[in-house]
């Protein structure tokens, strides 16, 4: 809209169906999120309006909560679901802090989507072949596109931790600084659009799909956890004496309970789980672990003041506001049932049954149709219009039939 009609503070309208649309266009039956498709209300959130850095004619974004026009939240809106989460924390007098990590890559522009995505070509004239993880100087080619990320970032006021060159072809990392779970959620969203506006400034192709190369490790958005006393700030993770407290074995072994329900809602796509199928580094289970990246909840070496759990299972395709909900939702449902985590696991380690999670699209969405726990933590309508949504999705994709499909069983007799 116009800066003059923002400032007026005309109301902006949304059909409710909008935030069920599917990643194609589409959208489910209008029963699935009101058979009169009605307006909702997008309410700018004061402290998230901000001047697009890359732009060279003055534009600005403001992230929004989707309200009813009534005045509550939308049940369909991920951010809305995030703060109901944050709020049934509020009301046991604790603060869930939260940091992501978030993989991408970094691609030559590629038009044809039956080819394989390339790294681009760097100010030394070469593609970069895959030898340059955790390099200090890895990066070098690619310089004028992430001085210009991070002159962004400091900008849109988005403090990151560290960043480095990851383990694929031109892969990479940034941490951003443990906070308020609402703002790492912005502050993810945001990241994600300032890397793919600046890169097509620097005719590059910023990637976040979960598993975008053959033969290469995908991108994650691990999600690390920790809880605070409202007013003291304490870590309740962690007792007098620096000892784990019973509060954080809860919290695990909610996560434990939940993992497998919410898989669908951690890897939201067909693509997601060609990420987990090889397990090293993301792993698809609900094993918990000291240390240990095998595990699909990691308690990374720390002080007892920094003590947190490492949700490993979200993609860098996770919508952040849905992963961080559904991870702090199942950790608190696990305080308040004081549920017990199976023992910890070290080493190499083979899967129990009870802790595998869906290995497939269809099958985390059918466990998340079975699901009491998500409709209890986010509502019939959310789940049965994600479910919706996503089906859509699933049905598009079985629509097509593979190059590999063409080429291994064409010939067959």
């Amino acid at each position: 809209m116009t800066a003059e009609g923002f400032l007026e503070g005309r109301r902006l309208q949304l059909a409710r169906g909008v935030l069920l649309q599917c990643i194609m266009g589409g959208y489910p039956p209008a029963r699935f999120y009101g058979s009169d498709d009605g307006d909702l209300a997008l309410v700018a959130d004061p402290a998230q309006i901000h001047r697009l850095p890359w732009s060279d004619e003055p534009r600005a974004m403001a992230i929004c909560d989707a309200d009813e026009l009534s005045g509550e939240s939308s049940s369909l809106s991920t951010r809305g679901q995030l703060k109901a989460v944050i709020a049934r924390y509020a009301a046991h007098g604790l603060a869930p802090v939260v940091a992501t990590e978030l993989e991408f890559f970094v691609f030559a522009p590629n038009t044809d989507p039956t080819q394989p995505s390339r790294p681009p070509v760097g100010l030394d004239g070469r593609r970069e072949d895959g030898q340059s993880a955790f390099s200090v100087s890895s990066n070098n080619g690619l310089r004028p596109f992430f001085s210009e990320v991070y002159k962004c970032m400091a900008a849109l006021g988005l403090p990151r931790d560290t960043f480095m060159h990851e383990m694929g072809v031109s892969q990479f990392e940034i941490n951003l600084l443990h906070g308020d779970p609402l703002l790492l959620a912005d502050q993810t969203f945001l990241f994600k659009h300032l890397l793919k506006e600046v890169a097509l400034k620097h005719g590059l192709s910023v990637v976040c799909m979960a598993k975008p190369l053959a033969h290469t490790p995908g991108s994650s958005m691990h999600i690390h956890q920790s809880i605070v006393e409202i007013g003291s700030g304490k870590n309740v993770f962690t007792d007098s004496n620096g000892e784990p407290t019973a509060m954080f074995r809860h919290f695990i072994g909610g996560q434990q309970a939940g993992l497998a329900d919410f898989t669908a809602l951690f890897a939201p796509n067909v693509n997601s789980y060609q990420r987990l199928c090889h397990p090293y580094a993301s792993p698809n289970n609900a094993c918990w672990s000291h240390d240990n990246r095998a595990a699909g909840l990691r308690i990374p070496a720390s002080s007892p003041v920094a003590r947190r759990v490492e949700n490993r299972l979200p993609g860098a395709d996770a919508n952040p506001y849905l992963a961080i909900a559904a991870s702090l939702a199942a950790g608190l449902h696990g305080i308040e049932q004081e549920l017990e985590p199976s023992a910890a696991i070290q080493g190499e380690f083979a899967v129990p049954d009870n802790l595998a999670l869906p290995c497939t699209l269809h099958a985390a969405l059918e466990r998340l149709k079975r699901s009491q726990l998500a409709r209890e933590l986010f509502g019939s309508e959310f789940i049965e219009g994600y479910i919706a949504s996503k089906t859509m999705e699933l049905t598009s994709f079985f629509d097509e039939i593979t190059p590999w499909e063409r080429r291994v069983l064409a010939a067959q007799a």
